[in-house]
């Protein structure tokens, strides 16, 4: 095999947040791994590539600000002067947030210039709260358990990378549609209405409802025969509300490096910084969503054949700072497949 064909197959997932793939505006609540580097310019050649992953995250720490947080000293915080009245009061206490994602990514090259690609999330979600006006251990007002399986907010990005001769300056664009159900339902576990359906969260629903608009931009280059890094920032942004309420807008920043000398792996390390403003209207939580995460992702890429390769990631969290209260993963593992016909 050339090494120039090696390191195309290899390097399918060195981007991490390159798409904010299931990102909502709880700031921990979604999945921000993602495996496009090869359609990000590497790879110029026409053709069609599919991509399957498979993330798991298990948000089952509670933290306020920079710091943890127990649920007894949660449920003593009172919110006052929040842009929904409604979230004024006791703090909501959440238990934990389990959550498998299973994405297949269909990108297609047009040319050496052109690009596109339609994501397609399937997102299986567990989740507990104890309600707020909680003692920290037992149910109290508004608390539910709820199981979502369903199908998340299908995207759909072009790109353009004909700036340069090299093709490794990008620019994308597309949007993400409103495909996912936002109106679920869990099971009350509250004293008062114990069994009764109950709504879930706006931010924890597999769809918010609403169109927003992807942007971003991206630069790789080679530092040597062996070594490559890329940079990117993209932004999303919700182009309306639905149902009283609208997602806050997020920010990403990646940088990575990747090194090629190895015979028949491809080792990477990234680091991705996060910000999403709160949700805003009257069915959102406008103080414990948004916040600001960095990351710090290893991972490594296998080529099975000359069609076929593998790829897994771990990626740490090394600064958290979300508003409120929320529930923050200590990890997230990914593991996925790339095939170009």
């Amino acid at each position: 095999m050339k090494k120039s064909r090696f390191i195309q197959l290899t390097v399918l997932s060195t981007v991490i947040l390159a798409l904010p793939q299931l990102a909502q505006a709880c700031a921990s609540c979604g999945c921000t791994l993602s495996s496009d580097w090869e359609s990000l310019g590497l790879s110029t050649s026409s053709g069609f590539k599919l991509d399957v992953r498979y993330d798991y995250l298990d948000q089952n720490q509670l933290r306020s600000g920079t710091g943890k947080i127990s649920p007894q000293a949660a449920s003593g915080i009172v919110n006052t002067g929040s842009r929904n009245p409604a979230n004024d009061g006791p703090q909501e206490v959440e238990k934990y947030t389990k959550n498998h994602y299973v994405t297949i990514t269909g990108d297609y090259n047009f040319n050496p210039s052109w690009g596109v690609q339609v994501q397609v999330p399937y997102i299986d979600r567990s989740h507990a709260t104890l309600g707020t006006s909680s003692d920290g251990v037992s149910p109290a007002d508004e608390a539910y358990e709820s199981g979502t399986k369903n199908i998340g907010d299908i995207k759909v990005i072009g790109r353009f990378q004909g700036f340069t001769e090299q093709h490794n300056v990008g620019v994308l664009f597309g949007l993400k549609l409103p495909t996912g159900d936002h109106r679920q339902t869990g099971i009350s576990t509250d004293p008062a209405a114990l069994g009764d359906v109950a709504a879930i969260d706006r931010g924890l629903q597999p769809g918010t409802g609403t169109t927003d608009v992807i942007l971003g931009v991206y630069y790789h280059d080679a530092i040597n025969k062996d070594w490559g890094f890329f940079s990117q920032g993209v932004v999303q942004t919700a182009l309306n509300a639905k149902d009283d309420y609208r997602p806050g807008n997020g920010l990403n920043l990646n940088g990575g490096l990747r090194y090629t000398g190895f015979a028949g792996f491809t080792p990477q390390l990234q680091l991705n910084a996060r910000y999403v403003a709160r949700d805003s209207g009257a069915e959102a939580d406008t103080v414990s969503t948004g916040g600001t995460l960095v990351y710090l992702s290893p991972g490594v890429v296998v080529p099975v054949n000359k069609k076929l390769s593998a790829y897994s990631f771990v990626q740490i969290p090394i600064y958290q700072n979300v508003n409120g209260v929320q529930l923050a993963p200590r990890f997230t593992a990914s593991v996925g497949a790339r095939y170009s016909f």
